[in-house]
């Protein structure tokens, strides 16, 4: 985990949260049910779990982008009431403004919030913190997947978020890219100290980035179980620690049996 000393991550507490969708026919759908989970500042959280277990209606909400029926949710002791530059979401797919270059896109959030004379020496740091120097002038039809969601990282990071939500951001990726960008993402995350939390169903993914993995149980959504990810940075994908933890998420979720979309790289 990050030097705390050093950390800028913000804590987040979710506290009893339970959200409920209705169907075509007035039915209720329980997503989550009573939620309860710490996240500390300056660490890398995974949720991993089936595919409508909630993990992304959970991201939503503590983004401030969908609401809870019950429970609550704060960042360093203030309720979430809706979103906020503190809390910053990359997507699956990038969402770039296909109309503005990198660096204006970089920009966009500095200007939305009216800011962008004096936090314009942000734009390049950011630019070049995700190694994207001498692409200020690109366009997003000009860029690789990988590069888009460098720009999605500095566009969400410019903003000096406590927490930064990532919702499946590599996705997308191929499997060389995706390493690449894992790495990226890890590299960001130790100098900037900011919380993250990732979606993922890649329990490779999981392991390798996190501090601490949380499993989801099936609708509606519950924790099932919280491993510590106790391996030494920089971890390798070999390491028998690896296989061992791997091995373990599965029997917890029964992927084997059930058929899951899961993934994960050798």
């Amino acid at each position: 985990m990050v030097d705390k000393a050093k950390s800028v991550g913000g804590h987040i507490k979710i506290r009893n949260v339970r959200r409920i969708f209705l169907d075509s026919t007035n039915n209720e759908i329980v997503a989550l049910e009573n939620v309860n989970l710490d996240i500390r500042p300056g660490e890398f959280v995974s949720l991993i779990g089936p595919s409508g277990c909630g993990k992304s209606t959970l991201l939503r909400i503590i983004t401030g982008l969908d609401n809870s029926n019950e429970g609550e949710l704060f960042l360093d002791n203030v309720r979430i009431n809706g979103p906020h530059f503190e809390r910053g979401l990359v997507f699956q797919d990038p969402t770039l403004f296909p109309w503005l270059s990198v660096y204006e896109n970089v920009a966009s959030g500095l200007v939305a919030r009216k800011i962008f004379r004096e936090k314009k020496e942000d734009v390049g740091e950011y630019i070049k913190l995700v190694g994207l120097e001498g692409f200020e002038s690109s366009y997003p039809h000009q860029l690789s997947g990988g590069m888009a969601q460098r720009v999605a990282l500095a566009r969400a990071l410019v903003n000096h978020p406590k927490v930064l939500l990532l919702d499946e951001p590599l996705g997308a990726l191929d499997a060389f890219t995706r390493m690449q960008m894992q790495d990226e993402i890890l590299r960001i995350w130790k100098e900037r100290g900011t919380t993250m939390v990732l979606v993922t169903h890649d329990v490779d993914e999981a392991i390798y980035l996190s501090d601490r993995i949380v499993i989801m149980s099936s609708r509606p959504g519950k924790i099932q179980e919280i491993i510590d990810v106790k391996i030494c940075r920089p971890r390798e994908r070999n390491h028998a620690e690896f296989f061992r933890l791997r091995s373990k998420i599965l029997e917890i979720l029964h992927f084997a049996k059930e058929g899951e979309p899961l993934s994960y790289y050798l």
